[in-house]
């Protein structure tokens, strides 16, 4: 079974056990959060879309810890004029574990 949460303005798809990088809270590692913005539950005979989420259903989840994402490489650049700028940027997530999806 899996399910279509949102979470602040992302949408990701989540089974259990697998592990998801939201963005960045400030809930502590070991802790257990829920997420109710489900928007569609799959995996069984008839998915079960909400309305805009679905009645009674969410995801809760165990909190790893924060974790760094990949490198960004940002180059501005004028052609003629001497300007070169190379820096660099990794955006901080939150690293959860879904424990299961409940629904209602």
């Amino acid at each position: 079974m899996y399910a279509i949460i949102n979470d602040r303005g992302m949408q990701y798809r989540v089974e259990q056990g697998q592990f998801v990088d939201l963005a960045l809270c400030d809930a502590e590692p070991g802790s257990e959060i829920e997420l109710a913005n489900v928007l569609l539950i799959g995996g069984t005979t008839e998915p079960i879309v909400g309305s805009p989420v679905v009645a009674g259903a969410k995801v809760r989840a165990h909190v790893v810890g924060p974790v760094k994402g990949v490198k960004i490489i940002v180059f501005r650049y004028r052609n003629k004029k001497r300007y070169r700028r190379r820096t660099g940027h990794r955006q901080q997530f939150t690293r959860v574990k879904i424990a299961e999806i409940v629904t209602s």
